[in-house]
């Protein structure tokens, strides 16, 4: 994803004024003061990151801030007294904090690079919220899909402070893995949202964001600490060059991150519900038979739909959403068919969990479901109707049964006719005396693995229904 922030305003350092710099972490730079004091509107919010900035960066460049992997931060989320807050209707807002890219061509390669951090990093997240230390927020989430965002809610009346971990660091995203001096640097961007008139978080209020680098434990200590030991041996002209270094970070404001609406808007849609589609073609039963109006092997479990080594990327996309995996789509979004056949199950309940990778490679290996019983069953022919086999003979159809009840058997049958289960009033088998014995879920229990069957139906006219025969 492609985002270009622009680059914050310079900052004028005033070295006569020292309560100025004691005050710096808090106030904005000197040329939006003055746009202030002109009149310009100033935004109704202030975050504030509590780590310290690096006196290594000129004062023509942006703040740059060191971070412990893992450690966690404060954000304060600040409410600016001085602004009435006549464009915030809602009682709480939300904000959105993410760790993106601050180099342009990282952002071209967003997405790959976030999926290829998740393929090294099986069940860990790139951002993190802290919540037991995290005050005033409301509603924290972090969704599965989204490994560099968090949420929450939060009273505008009020300040809040959330606590953040981010559990990668700098260099895990360079060709080559030099110390922690030479990894790419990250963007922490808040964004922050009001309700509209659907009470939906869609109206956009406040954007800031800080440049940072993040270390191994302990590396944003050393490093701030030779930083500060470098600028100390310059000389008094040459340190004027440089930022002071500050204690605390203020997020400079900038433009809201290109889908953060939709991201506020985003519901995670539930997988559909498997639907049965019934046939529109009927039967019609003649007197004590009937001929289905469609032949050959009935009612197996859909085996059909194989993910195959020649699917495309597209396909597999397809396939995907069709078995219910759309929330691994976009992780899968460049894998083939031979791809994902070349994955172990081991791989897939490493990269989707226990359930869902069991399922995933179930489905991929096209294992169906095994029926419990099996049976064969042939429609009597009528005396004036020719056999349905070339050269004479009976046709046989498969039954599958799932469950071994008469309902499962009531289904089968009214499928094999092209009707509803309803239509069957009573199912009878025959025994050798001539009897006609009620077929009960203990008769179907008992029948043995593929038994044959020759099925006859009658008319019920008390109901408009039928009854089954089982010979």
């Amino acid at each position: 994803m492609l985002f270009c922030h622009s680059q914050p305003e310079s900052y004028h350092q005033h070295s006569a004024s020292y309560i100025r710099e004691a005050l710096a972490p808090f106030l904005k730079n000197e040329e939006a003061r003055l746009m202030a004091e002109t009149g310009a509107k100033r935004m109704p919010f202030q975050c504030i990151l509590c780590a310290a900035t690096s006196p290594a960066v000129k004062q023509q460049e942006e703040s740059l801030t060191y971070l412990n992997q893992g450690q966690s931060y404060e954000i304060r989320m600040l409410n600016r007294k001085l602004v009435e807050y006549t464009d915030i209707s809602s009682k709480y807002v939300k904000s959105i904090v993410r760790v993106v890219f601050h180099d342009r061509r990282l952002q071209y390669m967003e997405h790959q690079q976030l999926e290829g951090w998740r393929w090294n990093r099986p069940g860990d997240r790139i951002l993190d919220i802290d919540i037991p230390l995290s005050v005033g927020i409301m509603e924290p989430r972090s969704h599965p899909m989204h490994l560099n965002t968090i949420e929450f809610l939060w009273d505008p009346v009020k300040n809040a402070s959330v606590f953040i971990q981010v559990n990668c660091i700098s260099t895990e995203f360079t060709p080559r893995k030099h110390g922690g001096e030479k990894g790419v640097p990250f963007r922490i961007q808040v964004d922050t949202f009001t309700t509209n008139e659907h009470r939906e978080y869609m109206e956009h209020v406040h954007s800031s964001s800080c440049q940072v680098k993040v270390f191994k434990p302990k590396g944003a200590d050393r490093k701030l600490k030779t930083d500060r030991e470098k600028i100390a041996k310059k000389t008094p002209q040459d340190r004027e060059k440089y930022q002071l270094s500050h204690e605390t970070t203020v997020l400079k404001e900038c433009s809201p991150w290109p889908d953060a609406l939709n991201f506020t808007n985003h519901s995670s849609s539930s997988a559909p519900s498997p639907v049965y589609h019934s046939s529109p073609t009927s039967c019609s039963f003649t007197d004590g038979n009937c001929s289905p109006n469609q032949q050959g092997e009935l009612l197996m479990p859909s085996c059909s739909d194989h993910l195959l080594p020649s699917t495309s990327l597209q396909d597999t996309q397809q396939w995907l959403h069709h078995h219910r995996f759309s929330p691994f789509s976009r992780l899968f979004s460049s894998f083939s068919g031979a791809d994902l056949l070349r994955m172990s199950k081991e791989d897939l309940i490493q990269i989707c969990g226990p359930a869902d990778g069991i399922r995933l490679f179930n489905t991929m290996k096209g294992r169906c479901i095994q029926p419990r019983l099996t049976i064969y069953v042939c429609q009597q022919q009528a005396r004036n109707q020719a056999p349905t086999k070339p050269g004479g003979g009976d046709v046989y159809h498969a039954l599958y049964l799932e469950e071994l009840t008469l309902l499962d058997l009531s289904e089968k049958i009214a499928m094999l006719y092209s009707i509803t289960p309803q239509q069957i009033t009573h199912i009878y088998r025959q025994n050798p005396s001539g009897i006609h014995v009620l077929v009960s879920d203990e008769m179907v229990q008992n029948f043995k693995e593929e038994t044959n069957f020759i099925l006859s139906t009658t008319r019920d006219g008390s109901t408009d229904g039928y009854h089954v025969v089982l010979k």
